[in-house]
């Protein structure tokens, strides 16, 4: 089941919401969004990969309660929960990959192995699970000893799925006592919908053209088609993902849970460094706080930094999934921020050549974009050739057969929307008056025509998918 769904908009939110408001009891709202949460996830995933939630959930609860109980040997079941739970992840994510890349190296062959199907949302309710044993070991946290709220906080359906990344003392709070006033829950919903309107309209129209080009062989390609494809899909997984993190936001606040935000206007970044400041926030906090910054951060010497950088990028990029394409993605950027570090940004935070900076990072973000979406590393070589390659010939792939009018305009405002837009309103320094005329006077009216919109696209349309689903 996903957000941007008929049963999820007419069906299972409405009701779900009606039950939650109609208790007026915490504990059964609990029980009442645990129970939703689980059913969430059952909908759309395997019997035994709903088990493996449940004893995930169940195990890492012990744990907890073992971390708390017994401090003087907190250390080796901290351990032993850390390689629990990357143990289930490396299994389910990247046992194949692994197996079959040491044989074709080392063997010159492929194993016949059994095709290990991934866990809808492991990546992202691992890593929770991981902050709260981890910030509970650090006594950042008091243990939670409901082990239905704990359920609770690891399957919450809005961000169960794919993120944001929660950690346990953002909402440890909110568990047990929060409320949901008019205010909230109407910005929780302007939320969704803004959420729902970038992925319905945005993310799904730029998808067409993206995967048009990209099912087609290279050798069909020229350099025109590689970057128009490059240039949709950078702005597909932006409005892809972080529609959906807003939706899942804007659920949180109708439900009473402040989430942070995951993404900030990333695409007008004027630096690497500062693009993942922006891009995947939950994401890059977590391997900040708990790899980076336990790995020694910046705190010894220049050259430890920088491979601490790369351990970092490296891990990002498999975390993203069991292909050499993530890999070589994750120490691309990595690169790039050595670079940064070394020199470059220096020279970037000093504004003098603003326009250049943020060629600069358009350019390094399209061609990354190129090693995370190609189906494999030599596809994604053979692409980044064709983009340089300066190759005009003529191919039988033409334009009016994927692109009409309308994909056109909605092009050219995802572009406006993703960034320029608003740096031009800041440049002005009218921002706040504009941002009070629009909440006065334009808001609910966009919210009507979006939310329309966005329920037309999703009948006359059978895409749906979400990027991040299969991470």
């Amino acid at each position: 089941m996903v957000f941007s769904s008929m049963i999820f908009l007419w069906f299972f939110l409405p009701i779900v919401l009606c039950l939650y408001f109609f208790s007026y009891n915490i504990k059964i709202k609990n029980l009442i969004l645990l129970f939703a949460s689980l059913l969430f996830y059952a909908w759309g995933s395997e019997i035994n990969h709903f088990s493996l939630l449940l004893f995930s959930i169940f195990l890492n609860y012990i744990f907890g309660i073992l971390i708390d109980r017994f401090r003087k040997i907190d250390k080796p079941i901290l351990f032993l929960a850390i390689f629990f739970n990357l143990f289930l992840l490396g299994y389910f994510k990247y046992f194949n990959f692994i197996v079959d890349s040491f044989s074709q190296i080392f063997l010159n062959h492929t194993l016949n192995l059994k095709n290990i199907l991934l866990p809808i949302g492991i990546s992202f309710y691992t890593f929770q699970i991981l902050s709260y044993i981890i910030d509970l070991y650090q006594k950042k946290i008091k243990v939670q000893k409901n082990i239905f709220n704990f359920a609770l906080y690891v399957s919450f359906f809005p961000q169960l799925i794919a993120g944001p990344i929660i950690k346990y003392k953002t909402i440890e709070e909110e568990i047990n006592t929060r409320r949901v006033n008019l205010s909230l829950f109407a910005s929780g919903v302007r939320k969704f919908v803004y959420g729902l309107g970038k992925k319905v309209i945005f993310a799904n129209t730029l998808a067409v053209v993206t995967d048009f080009i990209y099912q087609n062989n290279v050798n069909d390609l020229n350099t025109p088609l590689v970057w128009l494809a490059s240039l949709t899909y950078a702005l597909q997984i932006y409005y892809d993902f972080s529609g959906y993190s807003d939706m899942a936001i804007g659920l949180g606040r109708m439900f009473g849970f402040h989430f942070p935000e995951n993404f900030d206007l990333p695409y007008i970044s004027k630096s690497i460094t500062e693009f993942w400041r922006r891009w995947h926030i939950s994401l890059s906090t977590w391997f900040k706080e708990y790899v980076y910054i336990p790995l020694g951060g910046n705190r010894k010497g220049k050259l430890r930094t920088y491979i601490n950088l790369w351990i970092v990028f490296f891990l990002t990029g498999f975390w993203h999934g069991a292909s050499f394409n993530f890999i070589a993605w994750g120490l691309y950027y990595g690169i790039f921020l050595v670079i940064e570090k070394v020199f470059l940004k220096k020279l970037l935070d000093k504004g003098k050549h603003l326009i250049l900076s943020h060629i600069y990072v358009l350019f390094v973000i399209i061609i990354g974009w190129v090693l995370f979406r190609a189906d494999s590393l030599e596809h994604a070589l053979q692409l980044v050739t064709i983009m340089f390659h300066f190759d005009f010939k003529t191919t039988y792939i033409l334009l009016p057969t994927f692109i009409n009018f309308k994909t056109i305009i909605l092009i050219i405002l995802s572009i406006l929307f993703c960034g320029p837009l608003q740096f031009l309103i800041d440049r002005l320094n009218c921002k706040e008056q504009i941002k009070e005329f629009y909440k006065n006077y334009l808001e609910s009216f966009v919210i009507l025509i979006l939310m329309s919109i966005s329920i037309m696209e999703l009948v006359a349309s059978s895409y749906n998918p979400f990027i991040y689903f299969r991470f």
